[in-house]
């Protein structure tokens, strides 16, 4: 059994990590006792994904390729593959279908062709997005990364906001917090609950290749960090950073 080092520096209180808190404190428990692949199948559900060791994957199969073959999810002994387990585990439906998208893509491409804006979409998605719902005045104010109005002036409206994060790597990073970390938006429309419902259900390639991402740096998010109380905070141009008009991003997601 190989211990997974740097499971302990979680802070399941952290609000970008207490969504998280009731699937993944147990099965970090679990994962210091019996190891992860074991943890993670003792806590799948009848039906759902099957953790195989790293070393289980063939050399030279892609790893996407190679879950879609099998259902099985190879998995090492590292906070990074914690958190992409436990999103198996929580949102099964929604990495599928990012599997299935991606097993698609690498289907189709020539032998040693480029990855393409497909699978690069698909990737940032699995690894870095957050799911979010917010009033329009907000969703603007992100469009035009107006930091100001986003989250000084329109402060009181966060109140309506659903965020959700999503992306393993991105859960990762914020096991040690700092201001640059930066999350990968994709808005979600208003009305549907829970966040990633219907995204299992219709995200699509051509959707993924336009890249309808938004900027987040997420310690900026009210309520998160301590530090953002003061509106200094925000003027940290190496973070909060002018980029151009994304109106696009909008449009409707479905």
């Amino acid at each position: 059994m190989t211990r997974v080092p740097g499971l302990d520096a979680i802070d399941w209180s952290r609000p970008w990590h207490a969504p998280w808190r009731a699937l993944g404190e147990p099965l970090a428990s679990q994962a210091d006792r019996m190891g992860l692949v074991a943890a993670l199948n003792v806590a799948a559900p009848p039906g759902g994904p099957c953790f195989v060791d790293q070393h289980d994957l063939p050399r030279g199969e892609a790893y996407e390729a190679f879950i879609a073959r099998t259902g099985s999810v190879p998995t090492r002994a590292n906070v990074h593959d914690f958190f992409n387990g436990l999103a198996w585990l929580r949102h099964p439906a929604l990495k599928r279908r990012l599997n299935r998208l991606q097993a698609a893509q690498i289907a189709a491409a020539a032998p040693g062709a480029p990855r393409g804006a497909v699978r690069d979409a698909l990737t940032l998605f699995d690894e870095n997005a957050a799911l979010l719902q917010a009033p329009p005045r907000l969703l603007e104010a992100l469009c035009q990364r107006d930091w100001e109005a986003l989250f000084v002036r329109h402060r009181a409206a966060w109140a309506d906001v659903r965020l959700e994060l999503f992306g393993h790597a991105l859960l990762e990073k914020l096991v040690q917090p700092r201001a640059a970390i930066t999350a990968h938006v994709w808005i979600v429309p208003a009305g549907i609950d829970p966040l990633a419902a219907r995204l299992a259900g219709s995200l699509a390639p051509d959707q993924l290749a336009a890249k309808p991402f938004l900027p987040l740096p997420v310690l900026g998010v009210p309520g998160w960090w301590a530090a953002n109380e003061d509106s200094d905070f925000y003027r940290d141009a190496t973070v909060f950073r002018p980029g151009p008009k994304q109106t696009a991003a909008l449009g409707p997601l479905f």
